[in-house]
């Protein structure tokens, strides 16, 4: 956000930007097929003995978080993307139709919200990383199961 607005002179703002988005609307792209396949193959239940119904509770909730989370940063990125006035070429091949009219409010109101559920997911991340830990300092067989080992 500190480089200069794109001019004539000036055009090396676009590549990040235009990179930003690429990443963002392939991560949408990624998310829902992981979605799709989390669905469709749902995981076996994890021994109470090992995991107790909280913690069960907790791994879910945070796991429904993370995705939420992906796909509100992703989606409300392309908002506000949608109302400036440079358009979205999806890794230089794909130009993408235009949504809505440069909107000054609009692409700021959608920033933000950017911004706020992008901390919020660096948070949840580290909740479900500190949980990850927790499991592999326990032994109890977590890690391999998410590993598929």
């Amino acid at each position: 956000m500190g480089l200069p607005l794109p001019s004539p002179e000036l055009q090396f703002r676009a590549f990040p930007f235009q990179l930003h988005k690429n990443i963002g609307i392939t991560l949408i792209i990624i998310i829902l097929g992981l979605l799709y396949v989390r669905l469709r193959h749902r995981p076996l239940p994890v021994d109470s003995a090992i995991m107790t119904p909280t913690m069960n509770t907790l791994a879910i909730l945070t796991h429904v978080l993370v995705y939420a989370l992906v796909l509100s940063v992703c989606i409300s990125g392309y908002l506000s993307s949608a109302h400036t006035r440079w358009d979205t070429v999806f890794w230089w091949t794909i130009e993408f139709p235009r949504i809505a009219a440069p909107d000054e409010e609009m692409n700021e109101f959608w920033s933000e919200l950017h911004a706020y559920t992008a901390w919020a997911l660096l948070g949840v991340v580290m909740i479900h990383i500190s949980g990850a830990v927790y499991h592999a300092f326990r032994n109890d067989g977590i890690v391999r199961r998410m590993l598929r080992w």
